[in-house]
């Protein structure tokens, strides 16, 4: 019998002389267990950023009012926006760069979120190295930032204990005094008086620089075998905090003066909510506390199975990531109620967001506990399992969008371009141990994740309505869940994200404000830096752009750019099963899976493609 001769026009660019066996890349892999996908969407929604920044936001911003704004955005921009991600990265099996099949013009999108990744990336994990130092300090019978008297401290120090035996207020001599977990933060562990600003790095701080290099170690650790290591560890690392929350929540609402803080916390200003800012704070929160944009929910989900149910989880996770930023202000200020009770202070001159809040405020607060390092061990390690999931997220995006891109070479050495990915991540972050480390980290915190990130979540939303087209976007969620989205999401899509994004963005450069650490004013150098930052995820959009077109053929409009915002050839579900419809996978007698869409385009005159395309139309009409 003569083997069947397969047409040319109907094999693939991969495939050699039709043998598809020898060139197939190695699979990418599955979540393991049923709660994989969820846990890790948890863990990299519920960060730090819940515990320091919503409470203060939120007392800032209205008190109890401010969850009226928090909740309308979550409806208008958060739920969208996180299930458009969900979807494209469940329908394609495919990392952020490798995604934009869909529309290879604005690949560039996708390599705009690398570089924001990235840069997050390296000051995160700093982050987390702070975490470990303080969490290792906690282990001593007495903590090191509870009295004044250590080589670190000035003449400027008064600890609590000596203010309480003064009358419980404080003297109007000595207004100008620090508290010991203030000069602690920032003298011993920062050594921040070594340098004189961010031109002036100094020497590098060898036990942060260890606590850097440790926290890279457990980062690659674990997502050393990819979503199949992580997803393991995220059933740690996405629950132990919800207990240990609780635990510190127990204790607070237990504390003297608790209620005092919770009522500064809740008690809502309604008057507040005519004003535009906290509704662009609102905005804010829910934007960079679910983690749109930043590739890493469009990964997790490329590792689902093609009918996983994202519809219940998008609502599972976005919800749950609410309720716990609420949980955690109620921790946070039932023990800031209690201290400045201690103190003879309004609660909103301990208020403090960031790391003011989680290095210098907290640990002041646990000084004033019975067993205070158990306290300060159990809040440390709690900010290290929230931080290390979204780290995971965060590496995982970065060493998926590569190997997606370059499956064959790639994908069989993973471990080892982790393991790159890391190390060179670490060197460059190694300024951030250094004596003038927290102004790099302050410059790298303002710009690599502010407006770059919503112009790629914008373009993001008009990309996939407008050009691959609503209708067709909605076809394939209903081929993905069994159902189409309804009203409600398609008029987020439309209009409501990407209107409320716009404002976000438009807000965000006209209140424009340089970047400031305490009293210091970063220098103009430093600011242009910073915005290069963000305008160089931008630019990648427009060179993605030029690219694109510059690989196709013929005249620059009418086959360039028309050519290149089409779906690419092999766009679609990743298993030749899932191709129903139209991403029908091959044509009789094809070796190569190659959707009939594809050789429309390409060669043209397949009749068989329009009729089948039309049939399915009808049949979706039909049931529905």
């Amino acid at each position: 019998l003569t083997q069947p001769v397969t047409p040319d026009l109907l094999v693939s660019p991969s495939s050699q002389d039709g043998d598809l066996g020898s060139e197939c890349p190695e699979d990418r892999g599955n979540w393991t267990g049923r709660l994989d996908f969820l846990l890790s969407c948890i863990g990299y929604c519920v960060g730090l950023g819940n515990v320091w920044r919503f409470p203060y936001r939120a007392y800032t911003n209205g008190g109890g009012a401010f969850l009226v704004p928090y909740f309308i955005m979550l409806a208008i921009c958060g739920i969208p926006i996180f299930f458009m991600e969900l979807s494209l990265g469940q329908f394609s099996s495919l990392g952020p760069l490798a995604v934009w099949k869909i529309s290879p013009l604005f690949k560039g999108v996708g390599m705009g979120t690398i570089l924001i990744v990235s840069l997050v990336a390296i000051y995160y994990n700093m982050i987390i190295a702070y975490v470990l130092f303080y969490l290792f300090a906690s282990l001593t019978s007495d903590l090191p930032w509870q009295h004044c008297g250590n080589w670190w401290n000035t003449e400027l120090c008064l600890d609590h204990h000596v203010i309480k035996a003064g009358n419980t207020t404080f003297p109007a001599n000595i207004t100008n005094t620090v508290s010991p977990s203030e000069e602690y933060w920032s003298r011993y562990v920062l050594h921040i008086q070594g340098s004189s600003g961010i031109g002036d790095p100094g020497k590098i701080r060898w036990n942060l620089c260890l606590c850097l290099l440790l926290s890279w170690t457990i980062v690659y650790l674990c997502i050393l075998k990819g979503v199949k290591s992580s997803g393991k560890v995220v059933y740690f690392t996405a629950t132990f905090p919800y207990l240990i929350l609780v635990m510190l929540l127990i204790r607070g609402v237990t504390l003297e003066g608790a209620w005092k803080g919770i009522r500064f916390y809740l008690t809502p200003q309604f008057d507040h909510l005519l004003s535009s800012k906290v509704w662009i704070e609102a905005a804010l929160q829910i934007f960079y506390s679910l983690g749109v944009g930043f590739g890493g929910l469009l990964t997790f989900a490329s590792y689902n199975t093609f009918h996983q149910n994202i519809y219940r989880d998008t609502f599972i996770v976005t919800l749950g990531n609410a309720i716990t930023s609420i949980l955690a202000g109620f921790a946070i200020f039932s023990v800031l109620g209690y201290m400045s009770q201690e103190l003879g202070v309004p609660v909103n001159q301990v208020a403090k967001a960031g790391p003011g809040l989680a290095f210098v405020v907290y640990p002041q607060a646990m000084t004033m506990l019975p067993l205070s390092p158990f306290w300060s061990f159990l809040f440390f390690f709690m900010l290290l399992t929230l931080g290390l999931d979204s780290q995971f997220a965060f590496m995982e995006t970065i060493v998926t969008a590569v190997t997606d891109e370059f499956p064959y070479y790639l994908r069989p050495k993973k471990a080892s371009f982790s393991a790159v990915i890391c190390i060179a991540l670490f060197l460059m972050g190694l300024i951030l141990t250094t004596e003038g480390g927290m102004y790099w980290l302050v410059l790298l915190d303002d710009y690599s994740a502010g407006f770059g990130l919503m112009v790629v979540v914008i373009t993001t939303c008009l990309v996939v309505t407008r050009i691959y087209g609503m209708k067709r976007f909605c076809r394939d969620i209903h081929m993905m869940l069994g159902f189409k989205p309804g009203p409600y999401f398609r008029a987020c899509w439309m209009v409501l994200s990407p209107a409320t994004m716009m404002a976000l963005l438009v807000y965000n450069i006209i209140k424009y404000q340089p970047s400031e650490y305490g009293n210091y004013q970063f220098p103009t150098w430093a600011e242009v830096l910073g915005i290069l930052m963000g305008v160089l995820s931008c630019l990648m959009i427009p060179l993605g752009m030029v690219v694109a077109v510059l690989r196709e053929e013929g005249t620059l409009w009418e086959v360039g750019v028309q050519q290149a915002s089409r779906p690419a050839m092999d766009w679609g579900p990743s298993l030749e099963e899932n191709r129903t419809g139209m991403y029908v996978a091959s044509l009789a007698g094809s070796q190569s899976p190659k959707p009939l869409m594809v050789h429309m385009r390409k060669y043209g005159g397949i009749t068989s493609y329009e009729n089948t395309a039309i049939e399915v139309d009808r049949e979706i009409e039909e049931e529905e």
